[in-house]
């Protein structure tokens, strides 16, 4: 999906075979070990070009504010509490209710840089002491509550979404031959143009007061205007969790895939995360960002590398495990 290019100019397959190695080598001279015992590099993580939500990095440090701004799960919560129960009810249908009603989770950044620099390029799976292990779709299901069988989620790629944003969105690309929507814009149209923490507002009375804001914006009634909203809040969760991108925009190049709402459970949402995951670890190793849903990958690490110790179920056998 578009979210702008890869920082530093690697060289493709050359730094690979690299990372390839180096992995290898500390393999041998170290010994057995952890993801919990590997030290992350120190390496700052990436900065936007485009500023985040204002207000949602107040309270965090940087690192952790990057994983949080990017994802944007409080303002995507916050728009679904607002939504009308018959929109709710449509979610539902559609396979999205479980993943919607996952509380955020605190980003484990020294984590989340381990695992990127174990995966391994060539077999496109994470590299430890023992052998190759990835997540499965079985995970994503566990993990997320995403449908991973139907259709796959692809198809045409369009020289400008101009037109398509404007009809089935009301809203304009960033540029004539794009297929990204200023994500101030998308939210603007679901009501919370501000989500910004105002001074002395506590968390709860912050997702509160976006939540009343969004209630008010959104039709109270199906039709042509609840359609129209039920798309823009689509957009803006495909396009900052499940296919997430490294940019401020949104990117709508699955509108496409919208445009007939009673289509969307036939596609196979989970299994487009974990493909546009893998594809986000495959870039150089000195890009320590994760592009996409990166509470798969810590989730995964809690339950399957128990020796970590780092995570707890809050009940035995839920699902969704996040």
């Amino acid at each position: 999906m578009e979210g702008g290019g890869h920082d530093g100019g690697d060289g493709g397959g050359g730094v690979q075979r690299r990372t390839k190695k180096t992995i290898r080598r500390r393999q041998t001279d170290e010994g057995p070990s952890t993801v919990a015992q590997e030290d992350p590099p120190a390496m700052p993580m990436e900065k936007d070009t485009v500023a985040a939500v204002p207000g949602e990095d107040e309270l965090v440090g940087p690192k952790k504010s990057e994983l949080r701004s990017r994802l944007g799960w409080v303002v995507v919560r916050a728009i679904y509490r607002g939504l009308p129960n018959f929109q709710r009810a449509r979610l539902e249908e559609m396979g999205f209710g479980p993943f919607l009603r996952l509380d955020e989770l605190a980003p484990d950044v020294a984590l989340i840089q381990a695992l990127k620099e174990r995966w391994d390029p060539e077999c496109h799976a994470f590299l430890f002491p023992w052998g190759h292990m990835i997540p499965t779709l079985e995970d994503v299901v566990r993990i997320t509550g995403l449908h991973v069988d139907g259709q796959a989620v692809t198809g045409v790629t369009y020289t400008s979404y101009q037109e398509l944003a404007e009809r089935l969105l009301g809203l304009a690309v960033t540029r004539e031959r794009s297929s990204l929507i200023p994500r101030t814009g998308l939210q603007a149209s679901l009501g919370v143009a501000s989500a910004r923490h105002e001074t002395g507002e506590s968390q709860a009375d912050y997702t509160t007061r976006m939540t009343e804001d969004a209630r008010a914006a959104l039709a109270e009634e199906e039709g042509a205007a609840a359609d129209c909203d039920l798309r823009r809040f689509l957009i803006l969760v495909i396009g900052k969790l499940i296919l997430g991108t490294r940019g401020d925009p949104v990117s709508c190049r699955c509108l496409p895939l919208l445009e007939d709402l009673s289509s969307v459970s036939n596609y196979a949402w989970g299994a487009a995360l974990l493909a546009h995951l893998f594809d986000s670890l495959g870039t150089s190793s000195r890009v320590m960002w994760v592009v996409g849903f990166f509470p798969l990958l810590q989730v995964w690490a809690y339950h399957h590398l128990p020796s970590l110790g780092r995570g707890e179920p809050r009940r035995a056998e839920v699902v969704p495990l996040l």
